[in-house]
């Protein structure tokens, strides 16, 4: 069998939509713009949402809102997308990479608070393949240190941690409808604005919309709009928003058959942890998003092994973040090998195994079979 590591999946209505859109309207802020914030505020509970043209683009929007500027600091985990550091970057202040927990592969609270000086003004904690990182400690220590926390949540929409949408809990949230991710629009993204902040909002939507006032003009309060702030154009065109709306309208039908497969691996690959490989397992306090699922060998060779056996035998398994603190670019920043251990093991050793919504339990059981014969 030939299995790709994802396959886009369409729940059937998308085509229809986005006929509709090319007849009514295909800039930004349309029908389905609206419609597809509506169905975000009902299932995250957020009333205040912006849908942006990325998941990038939300957490550049995110590290502007944050005040961030020149000779500040922020935290973030070493093992995530560049994405987050380069938000920061944009506005002058620097990344301060922590490590994670082995558990959840998710920033590493402890961590956090060594890593802590009177720079540093907020924190960017990535909840990995849907796994909430542990958000009471780390708004605890935001609150001790008057810290804004906001959440990387591109991998995790439609998932929650005690009971509360994951993106929901920092002061700002961010989501992604890129391509690979359960929910897409091929491109896209949000930011959740969750402060009660009255300023952050308004200054938020100034920024999305180029930074005019062109909202208080469309809502009457103006008689014309112009140029007030800061901003740029982040606002998604509604053709792609009429297909994230097919896709948000079956969002617990995608987390359903999504769940399935990750049962099925979850249950077959048990019997490879007496083999000193580690298997992702779920969060304590929370519930996923089924977004992925990893396993981790003991060594980068046997990876690296294993990746190619399986390659051989038509399962496309794939790697994931290199560390940031490790790349060419962090270097700069004072990233050196062994100043994050866990980081450094867990991205040498870390396999994913294919997962997509339309994958049948016969190709994940192919899957299963191709795994224990190279281990074997």
């Amino acid at each position: 069998m030939e299995i790709p590591f994802n396959r886009p999946y369409y729940t059937g209505r998308e085509i229809e939509y986005i006929k509709q859109a090319l007849e009514q309207q295909t800039s930004g802020d349309g029908p389905y713009t609206e419609k597809a914030t509506r169905l975000l505020r009902e299932k995250t509970g957020c009333s205040r949402i912006l849908l942006t043209t990325s998941g990038t683009h939300a957490l550049e929007m995110a590290a502007l809102l944050c005040g961030l500027q020149p000779g500040d600091e922020a935290i973030v985990p070493s093992f995530t997308f560049p994405s987050t550091a380069n938000a920061i970057i944009m506005q002058g202040a620097t990344p301060v990479f922590a490590d994670i927990e082995e558990e959840t592969l998710t920033i590493d609270p402890e961590d956090v608070l060594r890593k802590l000086t009177p720079a540093v003004k907020a924190v960017f904690p990535m909840h990995y393949g849907g796994m909430a990182c542990r958000m009471d400690a780390l708004m605890e220590i935001a609150r001790t240190h008057n810290l804004m926390v906001v959440e990387d949540a591109a991998q995790a929409v439609n998932a929650t941690y005690q009971n509360e949408c994951l993106g929901t809990i920092g002061e700002l949230g961010c989501f992604s409808f890129h391509a690979t991710k359960n929910y897409s629009s091929g491109e896209g993204g949000a930011l959740l604005v969750n402060t009660d902040k009255a300023e952050i909002w308004e200054k938020a939507v100034i920024l999305r919309q180029k930074g005019t006032d062109r909202a208080r003009f469309l809502l009457g309060q103006v008689d014309e709009y112009s140029w007030v702030d800061r901003g740029s154009n982040y606002t998604p065109s509604d053709i792609l928003m009429a297909m994230l709306c097919a896709q948000l309208e079956k969002a617990d039908e995608i987390t359903a058959l999504r769940k399935r497969i990750w049962d099925l691996y979850a249950a077959e690959l048990s019997p490879l942890l007496k083999r000193g490989i580690k298997r992702m397992r779920l969060p304590a306090q929370g519930a996923p998003n089924y977004h992925l699922f990893y396993i981790v060998l003991p060594s980068k060779q046997e990876r690296q092994h294993v990746q190619q056996s399986l390659k051989q035998r038509g399962v496309e398994a794939s790697t994931h973040f290199y560390p940031l603190h490790l790349s060419a670019m962090g270097r700069t920043l004072g990233g050196r090998p062994g100043s994050l251990p866990v980081t450094e093991r867990i991205s040498e050793g870390l396999l994913r195994l294919p997962l997509y919504t339309s994958m049948t339990e016969e190709e994940a059981g192919y899957v299963v079979r191709c795994l224990r014969e190279v281990l074997s």
